[in-house]
């Protein structure tokens, strides 16, 4: 082997570059390896930026109020301006069954200590005044949520894993992962061989071929989802709008205006647009526009600057797959994050890099281990999916 390290990461994404950080600040001698030309180059810089504790899912709320705290202290502990904003999430409900689902969520949420509320239609247009009244039954609000760059974010963490040690190899494609009597021994790229008891798969929408070079079968699929922004006006938006109403072709949809004006919106298809495939399409457009004018109307005469498709690594349950493989010893998943893998990944990279230094694992961390372990039985999709 050429050189030998503690760690090896695939993938300098969402995932991989703040677990980078995380590692070498604990003192482990880490490795990165992506094949494409810098960190965020692969979903990362496809999606929109938004950062919420605000699910109901027990892991994604702890991971995600960590993520929260990362995030927020970026400028004033680094010094890196990521444009982060504090401008909140607002889930919006106009049938009765989604005003009946986020009043029961709230029980959930706010045991873990989001600080979320249900606000009636009237109070709800004081906090989103732009919002169509008509029937609007009203809807959450969760005011420390927020939103920044994920170019600059990426750029932050890869900036900071460097300074505290991590090496990155870019333009760099993993050919096997070696094992010595069912152990990781270090892995072999099309430029060479590298050492190291512990593999951590973060390749995002790649990760189901990592774990095929060990012979594992990963259920993680990547969706294609497209997003999108408009021209800058003036500020009329503070928090990310949510509507989880189906439409002709789509599950539900999200919007948020920018500190600098633009309003940067996604949708999740339905149904699912498995591939790789990140062609701009021609019904995507239509199909957005129409459902955010009818919730905000003021967006009708503002026009769209581009459009891009990115992947999401979809799991059947929508939750993300963390933790050891039982068949391989150190090998650590850290996989299908369900397009949340730039919210969910500050916290979590924080969690890998315990788990591998094998300091104390909290209560918390045991509860997010128990409830993201692969190997669990797959059930319904989490309810803010």
């Amino acid at each position: 082997m050429s050189d030998n390290y503690d760690v090896i990461i695939i993938g300098a994404g969402s995932v991989g570059t703040p677990a980078a950080h995380a590692m070498a600040k604990a003192g482990l001698k880490v490795l990165v390896i992506d094949c494409f030309a810098s960190s965020g180059q692969g979903s990362n810089k496809a999606a929109i930026g938004g950062v919420r504790a605000t699910h109901s899912d027990p892991a994604k709320i702890r991971l995600c109020l960590r993520s929260l705290e990362i995030f927020k202290a970026m400028k004033e502990k680094y010094g890196h301006d990521i444009e982060w904003e504090t401008g909140g999430y607002c889930f919006v409900a106009y049938r009765q069954e989604d005003e009946q689902a986020f009043k029961e969520l709230l029980r959930v949420q706010k045991s873990y200590g989001l600080h979320i509320d249900w606000y009636d239609a009237e109070e709800l247009l004081q906090i989103v005044p732009s919002l169509n009244p008509e029937g609007l039954r009203g809807g959450t609000y969760s005011p420390e949520d927020g939103c920044c760059s994920t170019l600059l974010a990426s750029h932050a963490f890869f900036v900071e894993a460097r300074r505290a040690g991590a090496v990155f190899h870019f333009k760099e494609t993993l050919t096997a992962i070696r094992t010595q009597n069912g152990r990781v021994i270090g892995v072999q790229t099309d430029k060479g061989e590298y050492g190291a008891p512990v593999v951590v798969n973060a390749a995002g929408g790649w990760a189901k071929q990592v774990g095929a070079m060990l012979g594992l079968e990963h259920p993680v699929m990547p969706d294609s989802h497209e997003a999108g922004i408009t021209e800058p006006v003036a500020r009329f938006l503070k928090p990310m709008l949510v509507d989880i109403r189906p439409g002709p072709g789509s599950a539900n949809y999200y919007f948020y205006q920018l500190n600098t004006g633009q309003v940067v919106f996604c949708i999740t298809p339905n149904p699912n647009i498995w591939g790789y495939d990140c062609r701009e399409t021609s019904a995507f457009l239509p199909m957005i526009a129409r459902r955010m004018v009818n919730l905000v109307p003021c967006l009708t005469n503002i026009r769209v600057r581009r459009t891009w498709r990115g992947l999401y690594p979809m799991t059947p349950d929508g939750a993300p797959l963390v933790g050891w493989a039982r068949e391989v010893t150190g090998y650590l998943m850290a996989i299908g994050m369900c397009g949340q893998g730039f919210m969910i990944g500050p916290g979590l990279g924080e969690l890998l890099a315990r788990m591998i230094c094998q300091s104390q694992i909290s209560a918390d961390d045991q509860i997010i281990l128990d409830g993201l372990n692969p190997y669990r039985a797959f059930k319904e999709m989490e309810k803010l999916k």
